[in-house]
């Protein structure tokens, strides 16, 4: 059976989504926990891989085991066996096996919070970015409008990674403001390139505080050293995905 989850974590102190050898990640612990509960080794995929530090609202996932459970079933398994983690399922269905969470994938939510404000973040501490300077919100609209299209994002892409093109298209910027001086900015595509959101954060943000870069010369570039500063893990959500 294949069993669709929704998941959120807190990805403070966590290696990220894929399972590695020096640190915990959300996929380990997830597959410990069906262990757990049904003795069986499987693989639970993602739609996406989130850098450590990152968190999700409703990230996507799949697996595979063959004992037939009813999906209320399985969530409440499987929370019981990760109440010790910063991990919990939302929700839980059976779906198809042409099902899958990476590749039947259409859209992509992600989101940014930035706290912009003279005093640091004590509430949020480790899920937010606190830039204690203020910011030229408008800027960093303007700018965010010429992010939005099909282009070649090498500028925007880290060294390390491994799609095997630069081209994408970017559906959506938004920037809010709302109460407690929190900025979210939030990204909508059918698919990222590694860093590539972080990087035009940190894009946006130095350009919120005065630096004269343009976008449209930054993407021309197609050299990540004409874009700004990689923007910390920790205040980058991963939203929702559509299929």
């Amino acid at each position: 059976m294949r069993y669709k989850l929704i998941l959120e974590y807190d990805g403070s102190g966590l290696v990220g989504w894929q399972a590695q050898a020096d640190g915990i990640s959300v996929q380990s612990l997830i597959q410990d926990a069906i262990y757990k509960f049904c003795k069986e080794h499987t693989e639970v995929i993602a739609c996406g891989r989130t850098d450590a530090g990152v968190h999700a609202l409703g990230m996507v996932a799949h697996f595979d085991i063959n004992k037939d459970e009813d999906a209320n079933t399985v969530m409440r398994a499987v929370n019981f066996h990760l109440a010790d983690a910063k991990v919990a399922v939302l929700s839980c269905d059976k779906v198809s096996d042409d099902f899958h969470a990476r590749f039947s994938c259409q859209r992509r939510d992600y989101k940014y919070i930035i706290l912009n404000r003279r005093a640091p973040a004590v509430l949020d501490k480790d899920r937010v970015w606190w830039v204690p300077r203020p910011l030229d919100i408008d800027a960093m609209r303007r700018a965010a409008d010429d992010l939005i299209g099909n282009h070649d994002w090498t500028s925007f892409r880290a060294a390390e990674c491994q799609a095997k093109s630069p081209i994408k298209t970017l559906d959506n910027v938004s920037i809010e403001i709302t109460d407690y001086d929190l900025i979210i900015i939030r990204f909508s595509a059918k698919s990222f390139l590694h860093h590539q959101v972080r990087n035009m954060v940190g894009t946006l943000v130095e350009i919120g505080l005065g630096k004269p870069y343009d976008i449209k010369e930054v993407l021309a570039a197609k050299d990540r050293s004409a874009a700004g500063s990689t923007a910390p893990a920790y205040g980058l959500y991963f939203v929702s995905a559509e299929y």
